[in-house]
């Protein structure tokens, strides 16, 4: 079966739809549009394939499609018929069809979900019958934000008792007194409206048993908290014999500790929090209450991270929960394999070695008791003796490891733990009629406050080596320029004598300690990571140490927007890696919904083997010219000029033209930009000079240069003529800007003539023949730039040393140069032809005209042919390509002694 991605799938069923008449061909048309093999579709086509009830009206091919011709108007009722019908079902097809050729319905066997449209309009659903392309549609469930608002009003109620109590703002120890009160705020919120706690208890004491000023609230608190941590009824205040022994170590520290004073504002706030309904909270939310109600500095210091449940999903339901579920499905009717599933997720171990408040281990925690309850639902049907002897949960909250650096996290951590569990026992009282008490409270989890990347991972949670273990999570993150001087000491503690770069992001601790964690093993590990880890250099420095491990990548979720439900929603772009030592399992890369199998994942994410691409000096290919950085003037902007500074030049001395030129970076040439420059070749400094104008410039830079910390640019202070960095050649040049919007399919690559000094927020290739233009805006040097260059949050961040000088290359001849050059100066002409917009407009995915599409087609066709005889499906396929060449050429280059060209 040929591997398709959505985009050509997409482009295949467009031929579908809008068609005159249809007939039995449309099916075998369909098959092929979805990459079917062609010789199964000739056998389908003359029935030797598989035989249907009724072959003169029906196609049948196992495992694929049951296909129907129906009697006008009879395609729904026939499709509900074959739906259950035996003769089907045999078949075990993942999709049933039934059609009159006029209206067609179908129904995916495996999803249960249907379709139904008129024939013509088919390819506007083409997304239904992806998975006859191996793409499995994956669904996630919403988030509910309303609980946000519950999450504000905590915020307020916190700021308000941190201006009646002031000293609790002092330290460590006030701050973490005033946590441990709302760690306990929030779990009788949600106790006395979930039948831990009398209905309302909480609330309705407060409000009428205390003043309305709030004066009596702190020695009120104090005795409620007292009474919860009592187990003797008899010994607790009679108003106050409705509040039941908790135990746990929630209440269990002197409680007037942590209680604060109160003003009659802070009581009501407390009262309005009281009443919402906390029944339904969200452990996403839950997270997002410990945020409003910890300080700024906190929230930022303590890489506090808040992921909501569809991206928590993305790790948990790749890593083993679908793999259970399938095996739920495989085991439906037997009660012996249930039996033998149920004992193994009892066993599973979760880790999260960096939980924050617990969202991770929440979510796992209550997927698996989900799963728990449909075996115990299954086993009561298939045999009554079972239901008899459920009394309680097997899914053991001591089964959950947690580090986090954040002590407060911790406490939120397990609350957040106990909350999940009483939900799910109040899920499981619901479908078997068992209650399961949470109090007095018993487990409280494996979760310890520490350094992730400083404690012994196998001393928190003991990895056994053939034990079922998950480690999830979403460790903090930062690059090498964001990371504080107390976690660049972290280092060493991971890396211990073995050499590391400086370049490392911080994440990268997790990973490489989560892969000796897991090495050799049944552990498997799936975080979520700033997509930066797989882009640029990064790559080579931290996947080939993971790979030595003898680790790989079984999935990965290419790179996506993160969003949650904190109150401040990060703005981040991510990926989720799940490892595991080498095996022949399946791997998956998902893109956005879609899953695709693959024969192997590497460190850029892609279907390719494990190649890395490192900085080079030069080339890799002989064929390329030098790329250059851009010119650097360290000149406080004096070098620089305005439209209006150049025209006043001009106009005062018509002699300054010569020492004037374009000036132009990303920004500039992507936005239509006029900047200009003052360059001044050394033997034309005294003319320089004698203009007023330049003359002023050239002693301001020369001020700004002495005035500078850098040495170097104090060296250049006796040239104020001079640009610090020089690259500029009067010669035509091509310019790549540093940086494009991830939105554009193409990097708006730019020819200039020799007049344009291309500045350092650009790269420049100088004496540049148009053909060079033509291959690097062509679709194959973009995939390369999204594979292997880095990002800035999500757009393009090219790099000469790293994109560049890496591109594979095939040998080119005169000919094929000068073909490429014709499309090139087509792509040129068009640009030109629209000349009163910018590129930003022109390349804009929305805005982009019709005929610079076209001329941008005609060079990719062209770039493409150099590379395969065959034309391209999908990218994917375009970059399984240029690694193989990549991987050839470096073996070759070392092979000929010439490694010192590339650096690590």
């Amino acid at each position: 079966m040929a591997k398709l991605n959505l985009r050509a799938v997409e482009e295949r069923t467009s031929k579908l739809g809008g068609r005159a008449e249809y007939d039995r061909e449309f099916l075998f048309d369909l098959l092929e549009a979805y990459g079917r093999a062609k010789s199964s579709i000739t056998r389908l086509r003359s029935g030797n394939l598989d035989v249907a009830q009724d072959p003169s009206r029906e196609v049948a091919q196992k495992n694929v499609v049951y296909f129907h011709e129906s009697e006008p108007g009879q395609a729904f009722e026939d499709l509900v018929r074959l739906s259950t019908a035996a003769h089907v079902t045999r078949y075990t097809p993942r999709f049933v069809i039934a059609t009159d050729y006029s209206e067609l319905v179908a129904l995916d066997m495996k999803t249960q979900e249907n379709l139904k449209t008129p024939i013509g309009q088919i390819d506007q659903h083409f997304t239904f019958f992806l998975p006859w392309a191996g793409m499995e549609k994956v669904q996630y469930v919403s988030d509910s934000h309303a609980d946000v608002r519950a999450a504000e009003k905590m915020g307020k109620l916190f700021d308000e008792l941190l201006e009646a109590n002031p000293k609790l703002a002092d330290g460590k120890v006030g701050v973490h007194s005033l946590n441990v009160f709302f760690t306990r705020l929030l779990f009788c919120f949600f106790a006395e409206d979930t039948g831990i706690f009398a209905p309302d208890v909480f609330t309705t004491a407060i409000g009428s048993q205390t003043q309305a000023d709030g004066s009596d609230m702190r020695d009120f608190l104090i005795a409620i908290f007292h009474a919860l941590d009592t187990a003797k009824v008899s010994d607790k205040p009679a108003n106050l014999r409705d509040f039941p022994y908790v135990n746990g170590r929630l209440f269990s520290e002197t409680a007037d500790i942590s209680v604060p004073t109160f003003t009659g504002k802070a009581r009501q706030h407390l009262i309005e929090l009281g009443t919402l309904n906390w029944k339904d909270i969200n452990p996403d939310i839950f997270g997002s209450m410990f945020q409003a109600v910890v300080t700024p500095v906190q929230r930022s210091d303590m890489g506090q991270h808040y992921t909501s449940v569809p991206n928590i999903l993305k790790t948990i339901e790749p890593l083993f929960l679908d793999e259970l579920k399938e095996e739920f499905d495989a085991a439906f009717d037997s009660v012996n394999r249930l039996g033998k599933l149920y004992d193994r997720i009892a066993s599973i171990k979760v880790f999260d070695p960096a939980c924050g408040s617990g969202n991770f281990l929440v979510i796992a925690y209550k997927e698996l008791r989900r799963l728990e309850h449909s075996i115990l639902e299954r086993l009561a049907l298939l045999d009554q003796r079972h239901s008899v002897l459920w009394s309680d949960s097997r899914i053991n909250i001591e089964n959950f490891y947690g580090i986090e650096i954040d002590d407060f996290a911790v406490e939120i951590a397990i609350l957040s733990m106990w909350i999940a569990k009483h939900q799910m026992n109040t899920e499981f009282k619901d479908k078997f009629g068992n209650e399961i008490p949470l109090i007095p409270l018993r487990e409280t989890g494996r979760i310890q406050a520490g350094n992730a990347t400083r404690l012994d991972w196998d001393q928190v949670c003991p990895n056994g080596g053939n034990e079922e273990l998950y480690l999830i999570g979403n460790p903090p993150y930062g690059g090498s320029r964001k990371v504080s001087a107390e976690q660049k000491s972290d280092f060493p503690y991971v890396f211990g004598d073995r050499p590391f770069s400086k370049n490392l992001d911080y994440i990268s601790l997790w990973f490489i300690k989560g892969a000796g964690y897991i090495a050799g093993t049944r552990a498997e590990l799936s975080f979520v990571a700033t997509n930066s880890v797989v882009q640029g250099e990064h790559v080579g420095l931290m996947f080939p140490m993971i790979f030595d491990k003898g680790v790989e990548i079984s999935y990965a979720y290419t790179s996506f927007k993160w969003e949650n439900n904190a109150k401040h929603n990060a703005g981040v772009t991510v990926v989720v890696i799940g490892m595991r030592a080498a095996s022949e399992k399946k791997k998956y890369l998902f893109s956005g919904n879609t899953r695709t199998e693959v024969s192997s994942i590497n460190g850029y994410l892609a279907d390719a083997e494990n190649v890395f691409v490192y900085r080079r000096t030069s080339p890799l290919s002989s064929q390329l010219p030098q790329m250059a950085f851009g010119s650097v003037p360290r000149d406080g902007k004096h070098l620089q000029l305005s439209v209006i500074a150049t025209e006043q030049l001009l106009a005062e001395n018509v002699n300054a033209k010569k020492f004037v030129k374009k000036y132009s970076g990303s920004s500039e040439f992507i936005n239509g930009i006029d900047r200009f420059c003052l360059w001044i070749d050394d033997s034309d400094v005294a003319e320089a000079r004698s203009i007023k104008f330049i003359q002023k410039r050239l002693e301001q830079v020369a001020a700004e240069r002495k005035r500078s910390t850098s040495k170097v640019a104090n060296e250049f202070a006796d040239l104020p003529h001079r640009f610090w960095h020089r690259a500029y050649k009067p010669t035509d040049s091509i310019i790549v800007p540093r940086v494009s919007s991830e939105r554009r399919e193409y990097v708006p690559i730019g020819y200039l003539g020799p007049d344009t000094v291309i500045s350092d927020a650009a790269f420049a290739v100088y004496d540049a023949e148009p053909w060079l233009f033509a291959l690097l805006t062509s679709k194959m040097h973009m995939t390369w730039v999204r594979a292997v260059g880095g990002k800035m949050k999500t757009d393009y961040r090219y790099s000469n040393t790293i994109v560049y000088n890496n591109f594979p290359v095939p040998e080119l001849s005169a000919q094929v140069k000068n073909g490429l050059t014709q499309r090139a100066l087509r792509v040129l002409d068009v640009r030109e032809y629209h000349s009163e917009f910018t590129l930003a407009e022109l390349y804009d995915p929305d805005k982009m005209p019709d005929n610079l599409r076209q001329a941008h087609a005609e060079v990719d066709a062209a770039v493409d042919k150099l590379y395969s005889a065959r034309p391209f499906e999908s990218d994917e396929a375009r970059l399984s390509v240029l690694f193989a060449m990549y991987k050839e050429a470096i073996e070759a280059e070392e092979a000929a002694g010439a490694k010192g060209k590339r650096k690590k």
